[in-house]
Parts: C-alpha cells; structure tokens; sequence
C-alpha cells in the first residue's frame, strides 16, 4: 500500500490539480478546469492512505456511491491512470461519445410508434411532435422503451 505522501506525490505529478485541505487532516485535489460542476478528483485523502478517486461511471471501474473509487491497496501505476482518466472524463464533452445525431424509431404490438432522438445532452422520447418522457443517457431511455414494450425498427 502506497503512503500518503506517496500518494501526494503522484497527485502533484498533475499540476492541474488544486490541492485543498478539508476537515480531519484529509485533502481533496481539484480539477478547476472541469466542463462541469463536479471539480473533486481526488476526494478525502487520508494520512492514514485511504481515500477516492472520481471516476463517474467510466465502465473500466467499479465506482461505489456518487462515482468514487478507493485508492487505498492501488498501485502507483494505477493511481496514476485514475487520475489520468478523472482528468479526461471531467474535460470532454457528454455528446462527444456520438459522432452523429441519432434518431431512432420505435413501434410496440399495437403499432404505436415512438421516436427516440438525441438533442444536446438529453435522450428524449416523442409521440409524433409531443415529448413523451426525457432521459440523461441512451442507455436510460431504451430501457425505458423496452419496458413499455417498444423495440427498434418496425415489428
């Protein structure tokens, strides 16, 4: 297990990074450059060796509540990627992931049809020119079409 001030000195290898000493001796490492409201990298660093890493919901990690991961038994190489990754995931652009517009259309049983559209960040559902519902992420709203009986395409 690294040390605390090895683990700080990893942390400083990202000059990007603002250093803020919180409550109980722990320190939190800020990306101010952040294209969201979410700044904290590094969270609650403890001289005891523990603390997280923020890492959203980038599939390469098993994030626990609010995105974080524990840095406690990593490895210098692997703090090292974590940092790198929290980095880029908080300086690109949601609707980056999507070379494309994407429009989907949708048709239950009955032959009801419903459109799946991308617009700006948001994944929303129409009923012809109405909003049916509105979602964060593709995934959230096939979901949702697929438990409301819809699949892609024609049926």
């Amino acid at each position: 297990m690294l040390t605390f001030e090895e683990k700080e000195a990893i942390i400083q290898e990202f000059p990007e990074l603002t250093r803020k000493e919180v409550s109980m001796k722990r320190v939190n490492y800020h990306y101010e450059e952040s294209l969201y409201d979410k700044t904290t990298v590094i969270y609650h660093l403890h001289p005891n060796g523990n603390g997280f890493v923020y890492v959203g919901d980038l599939p390469q990690y098993e994030a626990k509540e609010k995105g974080l991961v524990n840095i406690r038994e990593v490895s210098a190489d692997e703090l090292r990627k974590m940092i790198k990754d929290s980095i880029d995931y908080l300086a690109t652009e949601e609707e980056e992931a999507f070379d494309e517009e994407v429009e989907e259309e949708w048709t239950n049983k009955e032959s009801s049809k419903l459109t799946l559209l991308q617009e700006d960040t948001l994944w929303n559902i129409y009923h012809g020119y109405n909003l049916e519902e509105s979602f964060g992420s593709y995934d959230e709203a096939k979901a949702y079409l697929l438990e409301e009986g819809f699949r892609r395409g024609k049926r």
